[in-house]
């Protein structure tokens, strides 16, 4: 009877954790992939170790195990409904088959009670999957990334795996930091229009910590992105309040696609960045189309930043010597600022360089930013520059976006930021 017991509790179980990971215990106890993953670490927080370490102890038929740990992770994280749902499991399952995670107290749900059941249910297999993919190696994106010295890290979000990333500046070279995971969304990636429930895709900055009191939805605090940016204002997308921050108090994490379009973190995870946010000027890559590659992989990166350097350089030359042709063939057809488009600042350009003025003119502190989820190659690039002329002398920090047009750099937008 009690041998009966276990096996049915056993093959509940493991029904249970197969609706959310993508094999059963005993592919598990065979290939070692559970003992790989309770060993090693990457990166990730003891909470999100914790649920990933029970998770697994269930397909391994470990439920006394597993329930201790579902206990310390409760302990950890008071406020992880997750959590608690796979407590409930456990106990449920003492007494009778589960079908599914959540399905305990799924009779008994209402549709807003079912609606969260199965947002829990995405994330924990969001969260799974990460583990058992080749991204947990922390593998460098296959973006062209130059940080200036007062940028010392970079975020890239993965809006397909709900995760961010961050790396460090080492040695002019990327350096994996820590990833976390994340919400997005409703509506997934890709944001249009104001209300429309998506995350943007692009290029952003955060900027620092907002100041004002905020309610309890945004958590431990906020950091707005610049959207809409340039490019999103000329191709007419909208919306405002885009903004990494955490979660309410009574809320450990939300489901990966829970927001009205901001990157959502849990509050220790957010109070974990913030060292590095506070500066205000952290550059956020969201993408929804990220391929990864090995360190020694990314040659043709460093390949692809020095031709698009030597261009910048060469402009700046050809800019110093008022040669009007020379100078307007490194600006695309496509060109656009805050005054025109391109014939506007053609016109403008060969009346002040007809008259050959002296000019002196320096770049510095020089970042670059692959666009993500673009068709065209474009790239972001920010510098501090400093004009001097018989009339005029200023130091501004400008942003350019260059796009590659038939194997040649060329701008597509100039301005002060």
């Amino acid at each position: 009877m009690v041998i009966n017991l276990k096996l049915k509790l056993l093959r509940t179980l493991t029904i249970l954790c197969c609706a959310i990971l993508p094999w059963n215990a005993t592919a598990v106890n065979q290939g070692g992939i559970a003992d790989m993953l309770l060993t090693q670490k990457f990166g990730q927080t003891l909470v999100e170790s914790l649920l990933v370490k029970s998770l697994l102890e269930i397909t391994q038929g470990n439920t006394k195990q597993a329930f201790a740990t579902v206990n310390e992770l409760i302990r950890t994280a008071p406020n992880f409904k997750l959590a608690y749902l796979i407590r409930g499991d456990l106990l449920s399952a003492q007494g009778r088959g589960l079908e599914t995670l959540g399905n305990a107290n799924l009779a008994l749900a209402s549709k807003t009670n079912s609606d969260q059941i199965e947002g829990l249910r995405q994330e924990a297999r969001t969260r799974i999957d990460y583990y058992l993919s080749d991204k947990k190696n922390h593998l460098l994106p296959n973006l062209l990334v130059k940080l200036s010295p007062e940028q010392t890290h970079v975020i890239v979000v993965d809006t397909v795996k709900s995760r961010l990333y961050v790396y460090k500046n080492a040695d002019n070279k990327l350096q994996y930091v820590a990833d976390y995971y994340v919400t997005i969304g409703k509506n997934g990636a890709g944001k249009q229009v104001q209300g429309d429930k998506r995350t943007p895709l692009g290029v952003y900055f955060a900027g620092k910590k907002l100041t004002q009191p905020l309610a309890d939805m945004y958590g431990d605090g906020a950091y707005p992105l610049n959207y809409p940016n340039e490019l999103d204002q000329h191709q007419s997308k909208n919306g405002y309040g885009i903004w990494l921050h955490g979660t309410p108090t009574d809320t450990y994490s939300r489901p990966p696609r829970a927001s009205d379009g901001c990157v959502v973190l849990s509050n220790p995870d957010l109070k974990a960045l913030a060292p590095i946010l506070q500066t205000g000027k952290v550059p956020v890559i969201i993408s929804d189309n990220i391929e990864w590659l090995n360190q020694e992989k990314t040659g043709f990166q460093t390949a692809e930043q020095k031709a698009l350097a030597e261009t910048i350089e060469n402009w700046r030359k050809d800019w110093i010597s008022q040669d009007a042709d020379k100078y307007l063939s490194y600006y695309s057809e496509q060109f656009f600022y805050n005054g025109g488009n391109y014939q506007k600042w053609a016109d403008y350009k060969r009346v002040v360089q007809s008259a050959k003025p002296k000019v002196s003119i320096h770049i510095d502190n020089v970042s670059m930013f692959s666009y993500p989820s673009m068709k065209e190659n474009i790239v972001v690039v920010n510098f501090e520059q400093d004009f001097k002329s018989a009339s005029l002398q200023n130091k501004m920090l400008k942003r350019q976006y260059w796009i590659n047009q038939n194997n040649q750099w060329k701008i597509i937008y100039e301005g002060a930021v």
